[in-house]
């Protein structure tokens, strides 16, 4: 039964589903980022039994489902440690409590959400914090072989937290095993890594990575831009190594907002931002998508219209012109909603607004939601406005032709009993690694078949049958069936079914 919507929820719907539902594109990215470092999002709490660790993530991916979410990020490495059973780094503490010690009883939690994702045809993004060794430099629970006492040499404490220096070239190579040894062993979809890679500057504090520096600074006599090299060759490495084992595996970066304010640089965006990616966070992003070393950037767009510093309807664009062929999605703080006790976040008008914006200006439009336990923590009027307004009708992640273009072959499709809608396929065949899904479309009588009408899709499955229980035989629809790979590229139509 379906819930009852709030009067407010209502009145949200009315003034955004025509608006926004018709307009919903057939591709978008849609995804919700999934927190684990101190339990934010997922699990609610240290230590609890498998089976309820299970059922919260499959709560959380039905929620995001619902709300029309086609991917999703979990975090598997929050501080050098691992929610999988990793080769290198012991189990997080976030899951059974004490750090190296294993769920009870025991699964793998990165197993059992790349199967939960994929059962609802949802892309799992394996979440990395590349150089966050510590969370709290003053407490080091990790067994002896963890990294921070085997490599004692490698770690910097900075703000009340401990990093590996990424100045180090034998560090770097220590994190893009960790993260290819989860490439190798897991069908993962993607690989995403969060905004920071040296942390945020903090005023008159400097990062103890000297002794790295005249070590290691070859010809460079400005440390900056030796950190800056350092942060791009080790993402330039990473994707290429990324591609050499699973050329399918999606590659994406989460930056600050900010990429450079034009006071400093006239390349930059009109801005006043305390940091940026390349003075603060020596990440220079725009290097990395002209030389095509990321598939998808994915700022933080995380201030509203009209903010005095940094302004959405500002960064939008520019973000959106320095794409540089590469895909741009956006990532959008519902926890603003969550902290707000009035003024423009209160209620779903602003996010909702900037997931129009990014529809009307994007090539490749993507959104992402900062973060899931945030809708835990607000009205359900977003939740009610995405379901039934903005995402009513499904998406298709955006297509990467540089990674892979074929479409499968389309589906043969037959019906199966002629007294109501039952359509039986053949399975399509599958290259190594691929994974098959199909879209069902239904057209009425007078309906034209069209497949970019997406308000036609009425299911996204991994099966090869489906049942049209919401009609009759007597209704005269018309069907087609498409086959789509894990990178999305959809097949022709299937010959039509007419009942």
């Amino acid at each position: 039964m379906l819930r009852l919507l709030s009067l407010f929820t209502v009145l949200s719907l009315l003034l955004t589903h025509e608006t926004q539902a018709q307009k919903s594109p057939k591709r978008e990215f849609r995804g919700a980022w999934i927190a684990t470092v101190s339990n934010i999002d997922w699990p609610s709490r240290q230590g609890l039994p498998s089976v309820q660790q299970q059922q919260e993530l499959i709560s959380r991916l039905d929620a995001l489902k619902a709300m029309g979410c086609n991917a999703v990020f979990l975090q598997v490495r929050p501080a050098a440690d691992a929610l999988y059973a990793s080769r290198f780094e012991p189990w997080s503490r976030f899951l059974s409590g004490r750090q190296g010690q294993q769920p009870f009883p025991a699964y793998d939690p990165l197993s059992f959400a790349i199967e939960e994702a994929h059962k609802r045809n949802m892309e799992l993004h394996a979440w990395f914090n590349p150089f966050r060794a510590l969370t709290d430099s003053k407490k080091n629970p990790n067994p002896k072989n963890h990294i921070t006492y085997t490599h004692p040499d490698w770690i910097i404490s900075y703000g009340g937290k401990s990093y590996i220096d990424p100045g180090v070239p034998e560090a770097r190579e220590y994190v893009i095993n960790v993260i290819m040894d989860v490439v190798n062993r897991y069908d993962v979809d993607g690989i995403h890594l969060d905004d920071y890679f040296y942390p945020y500057r903090i005023a008159g504090v400097e990062f103890g990575d000297q002794r790295s520096f005249q070590r290691f600074k070859g010809d460079f006599t400005q440390k900056d831009e030796w950190r800056r090299n350092n942060v791009s060759t080790f993402v330039a490495t990473l994707y290429n190594n990324i591609k050499g084992e699973k050329a399918y595996v999606k590659f994406g970066i989460s930056p600050f907002g900010v990429w450079r304010n034009a006071s400093k640089d006239p390349e930059g965006s009109n801005t006043r931002g305390g940091q940026t990616c390349y003075d603060d966070l020596y990440s220079d992003i725009l290097l990395w998508q002209k030389n095509g070393w990321v598939d998808y950037t994915l700022p933080q767009l995380y201030w509203e219209h009209g903010h005095r510093a940094a302004a959405f309807e500002t960064l939008l664009p520019w973000w959106e012109n320095h794409s540089y062929k590469r895909h741009m999605y956006f990532g959008l703080g519902v926890y603003r909603m969550a902290e707000s006790k009035a003024g423009i976040w209160q209620g779903p008008h602003e996010i909702l607004r900037q997931i129009r914006d990014i529809r009307d200006a994007s090539h490749n439009p993507g959104v992402v939601f900062y973060s899931t336990s945030s809708f835990d923590k607000i009205s359900t009027a977003l939740r009610d406005s995405l379901s039934y307004g903005a995402n009513k009708f499904y998406a298709f992640p955006p297509q990467m032709p540089w990674l892979d273009k074929k479409a499968p072959e389309a589906p043969v499709v037959k019906i199966m009993d002629a007294a109501y809608p039952k359509l039986q396929w053949d399975a399509v065949d599958a290259p190594k690694g691929d994974r098959i899904s199909y879209a069902v479309y239904r057209f009425g009588p007078n309906e034209h078949v069209d497949l970019n009408a997406n308000e036609h899709i009425i299911s996204v499955q991994n099966t090869t049958g489906f049942s049209d229980k919401e009609v009759r035989a007597a209704d005269r629809y018309t069907y087609v069936v498409t086959a789509l790979d894990r990178l999305w590229n959809e097949s022709k139509a299937s010959n039509q079914v007419k009942l």
